[in-house]
Order: structure tokens, then C-alpha cells, then sequence
């Protein structure tokens, strides 16, 4: 018996041996843009050495479903998708309801039984394909075990592109709304209208676009230290272009199907030259005007005194609410000058008869009449922070530009305020101080100043705080005349912006950033953007191994 007993001993101390020989390490996941929110690294891969199922029943679920197949299919993966479960492997889209995981929210399985996304709502699920999209291998043949809860700091994430002094194709569009959205932007803040260009197709007032939409020339370098009678100074050549309405639709639809709003913007009182060359009478001196052909302010602004404006204006936004579902419309209101409101008959007129102490309060009058306008469209409006001077219309959202004091004083007057700060989030300003960088306006914003941006004020209390609903980086375009200059001034001081707004404050750093952008620019350069390089250093620096 004794002899029996011992082997048997010995059998099981040898399988137990062998258990713990067995097991595996934990495996590496790729880096993530931006970081979630919790990560569990399991100890094995799923192999996709076969065609590849989703599973989805609900709408928002099959428009994920096919948005995600036709990324796989490109990756040479035989993706269909499928109402019923699959015996081989499959991607399984859950709409659920869980309040753990916010509106926006995931959460992502990756097990032997395949991929699950769970998610309260079609945005969540699209996250949550995105960040699958993230964590497959270089060959893409394996998807690492692990489990992602994720969810977003903030409701409103911006990326902001002006159309008006640099106009760029449809085809562009798309994509930058692609990338925004692959780096969960929710909002894509669309300026259509600008001193120097008319963008968008308004059938009522086709002048906009025949006479609006062109400047005879553009200004060579910089405009402050040009001689504007210098014909050395301009290029010469006819420039401009406009969104028909067909193409603006087009385009609407698909950002709506990645789970981005559009939010049109069209200036108001001021940044108006290329709407008042189209139609003099909409001006305070009647013209004649110019689309303008340098940058800057102009004192030529929309006649706060004239019935027509407001006829006009209302006309206009109109035909913009039927091409954007946008509950915002971005309604300008910086860089107004008071100049010729203060010499007009029909602005002085008007002053009198609404008991205006100044032109401040007459700005304040023009954007509250046009927000009431609004409001009874059951809209809202945004504006930059200027519309605060004069008095603040009584439902705006204010998106403070000229620091952050703007939005400490909209959000303590219980407003709603998208913080967008110069020094952080203006992504047309230098990002290396090289000689050989592309001409800029000017001041220095490199990767490690946007990275380090915290949109909610010290200064708020709790409170106050609640109404900060997010940031939005900005890209004006005075010296950004192409799209590969664009996606080169975006990328990757967007990577960085999408951190500030998506991740946890407490999660974020500078260094870990480094590393998993060193995953991240493989990414960017299998979709072809042509991003700036200069953090390279800074990752070579930190000695990260190329995986």
C-alpha cells in the first residue's frame, strides 16, 4: 500500500509544479489615446485567423457594427455583421443600462469567449470600438485579454477648424471628423463664415456665395508687417470656394454617425466684410466693400441699427437650423469694433429708443435679440467671450478665448462655459521653436504646454464649477492653407487635448503619454496624417523600446 501511495504522491506534487509553470504573464497592451479610465491586462490573446462576427440588433448598434467592419476589412479581416451569435469569432455590441458607466461610456471584455463592448448608448459603443481598434496587434491577427472601463471627464469635446480664411475640400472634412473621433471629440466646431471668405450655400441670399465666397488675392506673410498698398505683398491669384448645401448635409450625417455634432458657426456683428461686400446695404455706411485680402480685424461689422440686418440674419440662420441638428449655434461676437456703430444715424437712432448707454451695451442688445431669435427655435447660442461686455444674454454658453477669466465670469454668473484658453488650446500657434517650422501667428504652444491644461478654474467653487462643460482646441487658418499643413498643426497637440478632456485629472502623465504615443504614431501614420514630429526627441529621450 505504502508503495502505491508515494508514486501517486509524487504525480500530484508534479502536476502542481506543472500548473505553476503554466502560467502566463499578463500581456502588454498597446498604448491607448486617450487613457482609460481602468485597464486589467489579462494573460492571453484571442487569435482571429478566421472570419470575424459582430453581433448587433439595435440601430445605434449595426451603425457601429458596420463603421467597425469596415476598419477590420481593410486590415485584411473577413468582418460581417450578424443579428445571432456566430460559432467562430465574434464581437459582441451590448446597449445596456448601467449607470457606472455615464452616457458615453464602455466598458470592453476581451476573453475566450470572444469580444464584448457594453455600452449605455450608441456613443459609448463607438468608443469603445475605437479603443478595440486600438489594442489589436501590429498584423492585427490578435486581440489581448483584458478588461476596459471607460468613460469621459467631460460632456463637451472640441476640435475646432476655420473654413473662412482657408478653405479645405469635403473630403478633408471627413477625415478630420474621422480622427476626432477615433480620439472621442464629440463636438466638431465648424467656422463658415469670416471677413476674408462666405463657406456655406444660403439659397435665399445667393450673393454670399457668388460674391461672398472670393477675395481677388491673399496677403503674403504676415499682415501686421505688410504694406497693404504693395502689390509685392499679395500673391495675385483669386481665392475662395463655399459648402453647397448638399455637401453640408453630407457631411453632417456622417459626423452624426460617428457620434459627433457639428456646430455651425456664422460671426456676428463683426467679422462680416465678406457678407457686406455681397449685400452694401447690410453695413453701416452702405460701401462699397471688399472681401477682405489680409488678416486682423476690420472696422466694417454688420449695422447694429438697421431693421434689414436682423431680417438678414434671421433669413440666414433659418436655412442653417434645417443643415444642423446642433441644439448650439456658435454665433460669433468677437473682435467687434465699435467704430462705425458710433458715427451711424440708424445705430445712434437705435440706441435711443432701447435706452443703450454705449456701443457695448448696443453689441449686447444685437446678440440678445439674435439669441431670442434663437431660443424660440429651441436653440442655444455660444459665443466667445466678448458677449459677457455690455451684459451677458440670458441663456448663452460662453466659450472663453481671451485666457480663462472670461469663463470664471460667465461660470460664477451661473453660464455655462467651454473653456478654450489661447496659451493651451490655440493649435495655430508655433509648436517648435525651429527657424524651419511653416509660418505661424505666432506665440509657442508645443505638446507639453497642451498636455499640461486643466479646463476647470482653482477659482471656481464645486458649484461653479459644474458649469464648465468641457475645451475645445482652436485652428485658425490665416497660415494654414492646405490640409496636410492643417493635419501638421493638429497632430499630436490633438492626442494631447483628447487626454485633457476624456481622461481622469488624477490619471494623467506627461511621461506615460510619451510612451503610449509612442504606440500611437504607428496609428496616425497607417491613416496617413501628416503629423509633426517633434516629441520624437522627447520619447527617444525616455529610451521606450519600439513595440
Amino acid at each position: 500500500m505504502k508503495k502505491l501511495i508515494y508514486p501517486f504522491v509524487v504525480l500530484l506534487l508534479l502536476a502542481g509544479c506543472s500548473k505553476k509553470e503554466e502560467q502566463k504573464e499578463a500581456v502588454t497592451i498597446p498604448g491607448i489615446i486617450p487613457k482609460p479610465v481602468s485597464l486589467t491586462p489579462g494573460n492571453d490573446h484571442i487569435h482571429w485567423d478566421k472570419s470575424v462576427a459582430i453581433i448587433a440588433k439595435s440601430a445605434d448598434e449595426k451603425n457601429v457594427a458596420d463603421l467597425l467592419a469596415i476598419f477590420l476589412k481593410s486590415k485584411n479581416i473577413d468582418a460581417t455583421v450578424s443579428e445571432f451569435t456566430k460559432d467562430e469569432n465574434q464581437i459582441a455590441l451590448y446597449t445596456i443600462e448601467d449607470s457606472t458607466l455615464h452616457e458615453e461610456g464602455y466598458k470592453l471584455t476581451v476573453d475566450d469567449k470572444g469580444v464584448s463592448i457594453q455600452a449605455n448608448s450608441g456613443a459609448g459603443l463607438f468608443y469603445g470600438a475605437q479603443t478595440l481598434l486600438q489594442i489589436l496587434t501590429e498584423n492585427s491577427k490578435e486581440v489581448p485579454f483584458v478588461t476596459i472601463t471607460d468613460y469621459p471627464r467631460f460632456a463637451y469635446r472640441g476640435l475646432h477648424l476655420d473654413v473662412g480664411r482657408h478653405t479645405f475640400p469635403p473630403e478633408f472634412i471627413k477625415k478630420y471628423i474621422d480622427l476626432l473621433a477615433h480620439h472621442k471629440f464629440n463636438r466638431f466646431h465648424w467656422h463658415l463664415t469670416e471677413d476674408q471668405g462666405w463657406r456655406i450655400e444660403i439659397k435665399k441670399y445667393p450673393k454670399l456665395q457668388e460674391i461672398g465666397a472670393y477675395r481677388k488675392e491673399t496677403v503674403i506673410g504676415h499682415a501686421r508687417t505688410a504694406d497693404r498698398n504693395n502689390a509685392k505683398n499679395f500673391d495675385g491669384k483669386r481665392y475662395g470656394g463655399f459648402y453647397t448645401q448638399d455637401e453640408v448635409k453630407d457631411i453632417v450625417k456622417y459626423a452624426a454617425d460617428r457620434y459627433v455634432t457639428i456646430i455651425p458657426e456664422i460671426e456676428l456683428p463683426g467679422h462680416a466684410l465678406a457678407a457686406l461686400t455681397a449685400y452694401p446695404n447690410l453695413g453701416c455706411t452702405g460701401g462699397p466693400y471688399e472681401v477682405a485680402t489680409t488678416w486682423g480685424v476690420f472696422d466694417d461689422v454688420f449695422c447694429a441699427g438697421k431693421e434689414d440686418t436682423f431680417v438678414f440674419l434671421q433669413d440666414v440662420l433659418d436655412e442653417v437650423l434645417e443643415l444642423f441638428p446642433s441644439q448650439y449655434i456658435h454665433i460669433g461676437g468677437d473682435e467687434c469694433p465699435k467704430t462705425r456703430w458710433e458715427k451711424c444715424p440708424h445705430c445712434k437712432k437705435r440706441m435711443k429708443e432701447e435706452k443703450l448707454k454705449n456701443t457695448h451695451e448696443l453689441q449686447s442688445y444685437f446678440i440678445q435679440r439674435i439669441e431670442k431669435y434663437l431660443n424660440g427655435k429651441n436653440r442655444q447660442i455660444i459665443g466667445w467671450d466678448e458677449i459677457l461686455e455690455g451684459g451677458l444674454a440670458p441663456n448663452a454658453t460662453v466659450m472663453s478665448w481671451r485666457g480663462e477669466e472670461g469663463g470664471i465670469a460667465a461660470a460664477k454668473q451661473n453660464h455655462d462655459v467651454i473653456m478654450t484658453p489661447g496659451n493651451w488650446c490655440y493649435f495655430d500657434h508655433y509648436q517648435d521653436t525651429s527657424k524651419s517650422e511653416p509660418l505661424a501667428i505666432g506665440n509657442y504652444t508645443p505638446v507639453r504646454e497642451v498636455y499640461s491644461y486643466e479646463p476647470v478654474p482653482a477659482q471656481l467653487t464645486a458649484d461653479e464649477a459644474k458649469h464648465i462643460l468641457g475645451a475645445q482646441a482652436n485652428v485658425w487658418t490665416e497660415y494654414i492653407p492646405t490640409s496636410d499643413h492643417a493635419e501638421y498643426m493638429v497632430y499630436p497637440r490633438a492626442c494631447a487635448m483628447a487626454e485633457v478632456v476624456w481622461s481622469p485629472k488624477e490619471g494623467r502623465d506627461y511621461k506615460d503619454f510619451l510612451t503610449r504615443m509612442n504606440t500611437h504614431f504607428k496609428r496616425l501614420d497607417e491613416w496617413k496624417v501628416n503629423y509633426a514630429k517633434h516629441i520624437q526627441k522627447e520619447i527617444d529621450s525616455l529610451n521606450i523600446s519600439k513595440k
